[in-house]
């Protein structure tokens, strides 16, 4: 109302360029739709190679769940031999942190020894939070800053560091050294630490599998003590008095308080450290009896080393075993999981059995849930087509374009070695809203021609010319709209881009393809239900009569 003239508008050079290129655009299109129509049947079967070719493509695209995004924090997991002391592990996890600390993308390092992932006291191991430096600051992505960071604290020996960068979104699981995890379950647990040692070992020679490891550490120094318990009798000792002896020796008892005028101070009973490390001090140890002599402990106990786990886990109540493992760059998690169900099946036997936990179990499922989530839109969408037209028919012309955006979008997710992962499935959620519009717009005007009495092949052409302007600026609208997801751009967009490639792919094939295939079965199934419309009965003239 402020800018523009009264009269008639004159339009500028670039104004007048584009509508020339569109026009020239529009009789093309004209040219070669009037040639498809032409050839209706081969239209119709090419489509259905197409839709073969869609459910092809959803077997050859690899299959993922949430993908890693570089937040600017990895973490990371160390473990040490067993048996390792406390101050031996210290040791070993400084080295590690220091080396960490040295690449020049990090920006600092929290590390813990003997404390696992979730707070849960891990006596052999340790935790390292990692920061890097901002995305301007370093030449790395978080992937590539855990390549080289693997390769440096290998060189830390007798210390196992596991790297992960998690996921956008980390679901369920227990405590483990990498992202994905399989639990074996058993009331055995001699057979259950012999069948996973054998999967660990096959799951280590899957390929794109990496980090696969075990949270079952059976051989764990300990000094066994059996209680001769007449003798012990004899002398005048039970069990209780044994367990308060050693509890003195290598606890912590408090058993008193000292106060003074600003702080008081706890007054702990053990033995000095040098003697804890030492197992012939133990020997040493006399435990009193209820008649007040001391009675040496070998006298009531036989004293011996062994070897055994270090903690036995519980899952859903049942002692487990998790094997956690990881992924290589570029690998799907479907390629895997596939693999890891088939060892589990030759190597369970008997009341062991297995499954996965945590994001690779929710993995799982989607793979079933998705899929229906998907066919159930495409009802809803159906249904409300049908009773807004009143028609059973138009509202599947409609939905043909469908699995012609489908392809586009599985075939871009392939061609840049993208995975159909969550994102990428929101995608062809989306594409399902999007891409309809195109055959409500070109069947909506057919429908009215055919109303005005014009043939199915003059009202759909006209159709596909009148509306080849909007169908054309809403997808280029959308495809514009989607292309900042599609390339990335922003602090971790990488995990969102297989859902801008997965729309702007299917967007594109659909705007080739549907301005073709959809009058083709739009009239393929007029001429269809021509056959079955009955013919209207021509009324009869009224009979006259004398006056």
């Amino acid at each position: 109302a402020r800018w523009l003239k009264d009269g008639v508008e004159e339009h500028g050079r670039v104004y007048l360029f584009l509508e020339r290129q569109f026009d020239r655009l529009r009789d093309g299109y004209e040219r070669s739709l009037r040639w498809a129509l032409g050839h209706n049947t081969l239209m119709l079967l090419a489509s259905v190679g197409i839709l073969i070719g869609t459910a092809f493509m959803f077997r050859v695209v690899p299959t993922g769940f949430i993908p890693s995004q570089d937040t600017g924090v990895i973490f990371a997991n160390t473990r040490a031999p067993d048996g390792v002391t406390f101050e031996e592990l210290q040791v070993l996890q400084n080295k590690a942190a220091e080396l960490v600390q040295k690449n020049p993308n990090v920006a600092g390092v929290f590390s813990a020894s003997g404390s696992g992932g979730g707070g849960v006291s891990n006596p052999t191991g340790g935790r390292m939070t990692i920061r890097l430096k901002p995305g301007s600051e370093r030449d790395a992505s978080a992937d590539q800053v855990i390549a080289e960071l693997r390769k440096a604290t290998a060189a830390v020996p007798q210390l196992q560091v596991f790297f992960n960068n998690p996921p956008a979104i980390r679901i369920g699981g227990g405590p483990s050294n990498s992202n994905y995890q399989y639990v074996l379950q058993a009331d055995d647990l001699a057979s259950l630490a012999d069948i996973s040692e054998r999967m660990l070992e096959r799951m280590r020679e899957v390929p794109g599998l990496r980090d696969a490891s075990s949270d079952l550490q059976l051989a764990n120094p300990q000094i066994d003590l059996d209680i001769n318990r007449d003798r012990a009798a004899a002398l005048g000792v039970t069990v209780a008095d044994i367990q308060s002896t050693l509890y003195a020796a290598y606890g912590a008892a408090r058993i008193s308080t000292i106060y003074s005028n600003t702080a008081q101070y706890d007054v702990l009973l053990q033995m000095a450290p040098e003697f804890q490390l030492d197992i012939n001090a133990l020997k040493l140890l006399f435990v009193p009896s209820a008649t007040g002599t001391l009675v040496p402990i070998e006298a009531v106990a036989a004293i011996r080393p062994s070897v055994g786990p270090l903690s036995v886990t519980h899952y859903q109540q049942l002692p487990s075993v998790t094997l956690s493992f990881d992924l290589l760059p570029g690998v799907a998690l479907g390629d895997v999981t596939g693999k890891i169900e088939q060892i589990a099946a030759e190597e369970l036997k008997g009341e062991v059995q297995g499954t996965f936990a945590g994001t690779a179990e929710t993995f799982k499922q989607s793979t079933v849930d998705l899929p229906i989530l998907l066919v159930f839109s495409i009802l809803v969408i159906y249904m409300v087509l049908a009773i807004l037209y009143e028609h059973f028919v138009h509202p599947l012309t409609i939905l043909t374009s469908l699995p012609l955006a489908a392809i586009g979008a599985l075939i871009a997710l392939w061609v840049f070695g993208l995975e159909l992962n969550i994102f990428s499935f929101v995608g062809l959620i989306l594409l399902v809203g999007l891409v309809k519009k195109n055959g409500i717009i070109m069947v909506d005007f057919a429908l009215q021609k055919r109303r005005e009495g014009a043939s199915a092949e003059d009202a759909m052409l006209e159709a596909c010319l009148v509306r080849f302007r909007p169908i054309t600026m809403t997808t280029l609208a959308a495809i514009f709209g989607t292309l900042p997801i599609a390339l990335a751009l922003g602090a971790g967009a990488e995990s969102r881009q297989p859902l801008g490639i997965a729309v702007v792919g299917g967007l594109f094939t659909s705007q080739l393809l549907t301005l073709y295939f959809t009058p083709a079965f739009y009239i393929a199934m007029e001429k269809l239900l021509s056959r079955f419309k009955k013919p209207e009965a021509v009324a009869a003239p009224e009979p006259r009569t004398a006056a």
